[in-house]
């Protein structure tokens, strides 16, 4: 009878373990997502900077602007290293690249750092959680 009574134990523990790591995961994958700090990246001097440049100047730069304001920042890199290349760019606007690219770049660097961080955490939340 003994037998019998560990079986459903056992079950039940492993359910318990179950739950416990989905709500870990859950919660991770929220405070990554959801509380993370809005980072913003100034893009007002390239905006200026490209108002009364030629017409695909202006294209790619509103391309660069929409990209980092849906929070695209890997695209936004790209078009910018793009839009560094072409040589018909006013110092003015070359600065306002570099210092755009400067901050995007500091927003990656940013979002990886903490990613890896609130992992570490959810990892080591998720070990304590577990019966031992």
């Amino acid at each position: 009878m003994s037998s019998k009574d560990d079986k459903p134990k056992k079950s039940a523990t492993g359910m318990k373990t179950y739950k416990w790591i989905l709500v870990a995961i859950m919660v991770a994958a929220s405070a990554i997502v959801g509380c993370s700090k809005k980072t913003s990246v100034n893009t007002a001097p390239m905006e200026q900077s490209f108002k009364s440049s030629e017409p695909a100047a202006q294209s790619a730069s509103d391309k660069v602007v929409a990209a980092i304001k849906t929070e695209d920042y890997s695209g936004a890199l790209t078009q910018l290293q793009t839009l560094a290349k072409n040589a018909k760019l006013t110092s003015e606007q070359q600065q306002a690249i570099k210092d755009v690219i400067a901050q995007v770049e500091k927003v990656l660097a940013d979002t990886a750092t903490k990613s890896g961080a609130d992992a570490t955490k959810a990892a080591s939340d998720l070990q304590k959680s577990l019966p031992k």
